[in-house]
Protein backbone atom coordinates (compact mmCIF):
# COMPACT_ATOMS: atom_id res chain seq x y z
CA UNK A 1 0.00 0.00 0.00
CA UNK A 2 1.26 3.56 -0.70
CA UNK A 3 2.37 6.23 1.88
CA UNK A 4 -0.58 8.24 0.63
CA UNK A 5 -3.47 5.55 0.98
CA UNK A 6 -2.91 4.72 4.68
CA UNK A 7 -5.45 6.34 6.47
CA UNK A 8 -4.55 8.13 9.78
CA UNK A 9 -6.80 10.68 11.49
CA UNK A 10 -5.67 14.62 12.23
CA UNK A 11 -4.75 15.63 15.77
CA UNK A 12 -8.39 17.10 15.71
CA UNK A 13 -9.86 13.48 14.91
CA UNK A 14 -10.83 13.80 11.58
CA UNK A 15 -10.28 10.65 9.03
CA UNK A 16 -7.73 11.62 6.78
CA UNK A 17 -4.34 10.54 4.63
CA UNK A 18 -1.56 11.27 3.55
CA UNK A 19 -3.07 11.77 0.32
CA UNK A 20 -3.50 15.93 0.21
CA UNK A 21 0.73 15.68 0.46
CA UNK A 22 1.34 13.95 -2.52
CA UNK A 23 3.45 15.72 -4.87
CA UNK A 24 5.23 17.35 -1.67
CA UNK A 25 8.49 16.38 -0.12
CA UNK A 26 7.74 15.49 3.44
CA UNK A 27 9.52 14.91 6.65
CA UNK A 28 7.71 12.39 8.62
CA UNK A 29 8.44 12.84 12.53
CA UNK A 30 7.54 11.17 15.60
CA UNK A 31 7.33 13.54 18.20
CA UNK A 32 6.69 14.25 21.98
CA UNK A 33 6.36 17.05 23.74
CA UNK A 34 8.31 16.29 27.10
CA UNK A 35 11.23 15.03 25.82
CA UNK A 36 15.01 16.57 25.71
CA UNK A 37 14.46 16.86 22.20
CA UNK A 38 11.39 18.59 21.81
CA UNK A 39 13.34 22.06 21.14
CA UNK A 40 13.50 20.22 17.69
CA UNK A 41 9.67 21.12 17.48
CA UNK A 42 11.87 25.04 16.47
CA UNK A 43 13.95 23.60 13.93
CA UNK A 44 11.43 21.80 12.53
CA UNK A 45 8.96 24.81 12.32
CA UNK A 46 12.17 26.70 10.86
CA UNK A 47 12.04 24.26 7.85
CA UNK A 48 8.22 24.12 7.33
CA UNK A 49 8.32 28.79 6.88
CA UNK A 50 11.50 27.88 5.06
CA UNK A 51 10.76 25.60 2.58
CA UNK A 52 6.81 25.27 3.07
CA UNK A 53 6.19 27.45 0.20
CA UNK A 54 8.86 25.19 -2.11
CA UNK A 55 6.57 22.69 -2.13
CA UNK A 56 7.66 20.62 1.28
CA UNK A 57 6.17 20.07 4.19
CA UNK A 58 6.65 18.49 7.88
CA UNK A 59 4.54 15.91 9.39
CA UNK A 60 4.01 15.29 13.09
CA UNK A 61 2.94 12.11 14.41
CA UNK A 62 2.65 12.48 18.60
CA UNK A 63 3.89 9.46 20.36
CA UNK A 64 3.99 8.26 23.82
CA UNK A 65 5.95 4.89 23.34
CA UNK A 66 9.22 6.30 24.76
CA UNK A 67 9.26 6.69 28.42
CA UNK A 68 5.54 8.41 28.28
CA UNK A 69 6.99 11.33 27.08
CA UNK A 70 3.50 12.33 24.73
CA UNK A 71 1.02 11.73 27.68
CA UNK A 72 -1.61 14.92 26.70
CA UNK A 73 -4.63 14.90 24.95
CA UNK A 74 -5.28 15.95 21.51
CA UNK A 75 -5.75 19.31 22.58
CA UNK A 76 -3.20 19.29 24.89
CA UNK A 77 -1.02 18.70 22.25
CA UNK A 78 -2.30 21.37 19.98
CA UNK A 79 -2.13 23.89 22.71
CA UNK A 80 1.42 22.98 23.81
CA UNK A 81 2.94 22.75 20.08
CA UNK A 82 1.04 26.23 19.26
CA UNK A 83 1.75 28.20 22.38
CA UNK A 84 5.54 26.91 22.72
CA UNK A 85 7.18 26.75 19.69
CA UNK A 86 4.28 28.26 16.84
CA UNK A 87 3.59 25.26 14.60
CA UNK A 88 2.00 25.40 11.92
CA UNK A 89 2.81 22.04 10.53
CA UNK A 90 0.13 19.40 10.86
CA UNK A 91 -0.38 17.16 13.27
CA UNK A 92 -1.76 13.62 13.39
CA UNK A 93 -3.47 11.63 15.59
CA UNK A 94 -1.25 9.69 18.41
CA UNK A 95 0.10 6.66 17.43
CA UNK A 96 2.51 3.57 18.04
CA UNK A 97 5.20 3.49 15.95
CA UNK A 98 6.40 0.15 17.15
CA UNK A 99 5.58 -3.27 18.39
CA UNK A 100 2.07 -5.05 18.13
CA UNK A 101 0.00 -1.53 17.97
CA UNK A 102 2.64 -0.10 14.87
CA UNK A 103 0.38 2.33 12.79
CA UNK A 104 0.40 1.34 9.24
CA UNK A 105 2.10 4.37 7.99
CA UNK A 106 5.18 3.62 10.29
CA UNK A 107 4.92 -0.60 9.10
CA UNK A 108 6.27 1.23 5.93
CA UNK A 109 8.41 4.04 7.27
CA UNK A 110 10.52 1.57 9.13
CA UNK A 111 11.57 -0.95 6.19
CA UNK A 112 13.94 2.43 5.33
CA UNK A 113 17.51 2.30 5.95
CA UNK A 114 19.42 5.23 7.87
CA UNK A 115 23.00 6.35 6.63
CA UNK A 116 24.26 3.36 7.79
CA UNK A 117 22.27 0.95 6.44
CA UNK A 118 19.74 0.20 9.57
CA UNK A 119 16.09 -0.12 8.93
CA UNK A 120 13.53 -1.63 11.97
CA UNK A 121 12.27 -0.36 15.09
CA UNK A 122 12.03 4.04 15.75
CA UNK A 123 14.45 4.64 18.38
CA UNK A 124 13.39 7.22 20.31
CA UNK A 125 11.21 10.60 19.72
CA UNK A 126 12.01 12.70 16.68
CA UNK A 127 13.14 9.99 14.08
CA UNK A 128 12.89 12.08 11.01
CA UNK A 129 11.67 10.20 7.34
CA UNK A 130 12.20 12.34 4.10
CA UNK A 131 9.56 10.94 1.71
CA UNK A 132 10.19 12.32 -2.11
CA UNK A 133 7.05 13.81 -3.95
CA UNK A 134 6.62 10.54 -5.92
CA UNK A 135 5.90 8.60 -2.21
CA UNK A 136 9.56 7.14 -1.64
CA UNK A 137 11.21 7.09 1.31
CA UNK A 138 14.46 8.83 0.64
CA UNK A 139 16.13 9.40 4.08
CA UNK A 140 15.72 8.41 7.66
CA UNK A 141 17.56 10.56 9.84
CA UNK A 142 18.07 9.41 13.64
CA UNK A 143 16.44 11.40 17.01
CA UNK A 144 19.61 12.95 17.61
CA UNK A 145 20.24 14.70 14.40
CA UNK A 146 18.96 18.06 14.44
CA UNK A 147 16.08 19.06 11.89
CA UNK A 148 18.58 22.28 10.98
CA UNK A 149 21.58 19.94 10.39
CA UNK A 150 23.00 20.06 7.10
CA UNK A 151 22.51 16.22 6.03
CA UNK A 152 18.62 17.11 6.57
CA UNK A 153 18.78 20.81 4.81
CA UNK A 154 20.23 19.24 1.56
CA UNK A 155 18.45 16.18 1.46
CA UNK A 156 15.09 18.46 1.73
CA UNK A 157 16.50 20.83 -0.85
CA UNK A 158 17.70 17.80 -3.10
CA UNK A 159 14.27 16.73 -3.29
CA UNK A 160 11.99 19.62 -3.55
CA UNK A 161 9.49 19.14 -6.22
CA UNK A 162 10.84 21.12 -9.66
Amino acid sequence: MALYDIPISTLGGSPSSLAPYQGKTLLLVNVASKCGLTPQYEGLEKLQKTYGDKGFSVLGFPCNQFAGQEPGTSEEIAEFCSNTYGVTFPLFEKIDVNGEKRHPLYEQLTKAEDAEGKAGDITWNFEKFLVSPTGDVVGRFRPQTAPEDAVVVDAITANLPA
